[in-house]
């Protein structure tokens, strides 16, 4: 079981090494990948090629690359999933470094929690195994991100 867990103690390093199983792909900035927790379906993460404290620390054409390949996700989310929007977050307060959350927001959500940031879920939707991402039932969801991203890469870049 350590083997399996072991890839988040930095999820950096194991993407570079290919080991952090969330990897959607490579993109010009660092890893897309898929949260860990899928309440909201969808849900990715953008960490960037190497550990930065934050977005100020990458020159200014990184710091641009990684703002356009955060909001690439965004539209592969938008595409595959259909939500009502998108919410960007970058804060790097609980783990202190550079990644960027990209979470989807639906028109199903409640009116209090559609209003609120995603942050104000009961602590069950971050912890809750029914939530938790699983190759068996998110697969298909990651696969289609991959596409989706792979695509808007060939005509971005």
């Amino acid at each position: 079981m350590k083997e399996l867990t072991d890839w988040k103690k930095d999820r950096i390093l194991a993407a570079r090494n290919g080991k952090n199983p969330m990897v959607i792909t490579v993109m010009k900035s660092g890893y897309a990948v898929i949260g860990d927790t899928q309440f909201l379906p969808g849900y990715c993460v953008l960490l960037p090629f190497n550990r930065v404290n934050s977005i100020e620390d990458l020159v200014v054409k990184d710091r641009m690359n990684y703002m356009l390949d955060m909001t690439l996700i965004g539209e592969a989310i938008l595409k595959v999933c259909k939500p009502k929007r998108i919410n960007y977050s970058i804060y790097g307060n609980t783990d202190a470094f550079l990644h960027a959350h990209i979470f989807p927001r639906y028109n199903w959500e409640s009116n209090e929690m559609i209003t609120q940031p995603v942050w104000k879920y009961s602590a069950l939707k971050w912890s809750d195994e029914e939530y938790q991402y699983a190759e068996n039932k998110h697969g298909n969801l990651k696969e289609s991100l991959k596409k989706e991203l792979e695509d808007r890469m060939k005509f971005t870049y």
